[in-house]
């Protein structure tokens, strides 16, 4: 496995936490999202569009959070690719970007769409809202 990808563990009985797979090229952002997501949710990055989808059919976190332009793969394509995959498709897909590209990312089913800076409230509710959607919380 790439060393910038971090492992899922099993998950343990009783409450697991939820697994929120992210994208994200940033260091400093995955720092940041790392911190506020850190408390009630396991998270892994990755920071290109392939390794997203690797670890999507590997772990099939509940939810996916992506920036638009991730190397090898954009996060439209990987959005697509995703939502276009039965064993896939049911995952909650949220783009999370700097990209004003709200129409396309809607176009290749993302569940939702977010720009960048982060506003760590709106974020924190926007995944929880697709989480609770999806019946992962």
């Amino acid at each position: 496995m790439p060393s910038h990808v971090r492992p899922f563990f099993p998950k343990v009985a009783f409450m697991p936490p939820i697994d929120i797979l992210i994208g994200e090229r940033d260091p400093f952002m995955r720092r940041a999202l790392e911190h506020i997501l850190s408390a009630d949710y396991r998270t892994c990055f990755v920071d290109n569009g392939a390794t997203l989808i690797q670890v999507t059919h590997t772990s099939m976190p509940a939810l996916i959070v992506a920036e638009a332009l991730l190397p090898e793969m954009d996060g439209f394509q990987v959005c697509q690719y995703i939502k276009n995959d039965p064993q896939t498709s049911h995952i909650p897909f949220m783009f999370f970007t700097w990209l004003m590209a709200r129409e396309r990312a809607l176009q290749v089913g993302a569940d939702a769409f977010l720009l960048k800076p982060l506003d760590a409230q709106t974020f924190l509710k926007t995944i929880q809202r697709l989480l609770k959607d999806a019946g992962k919380e």
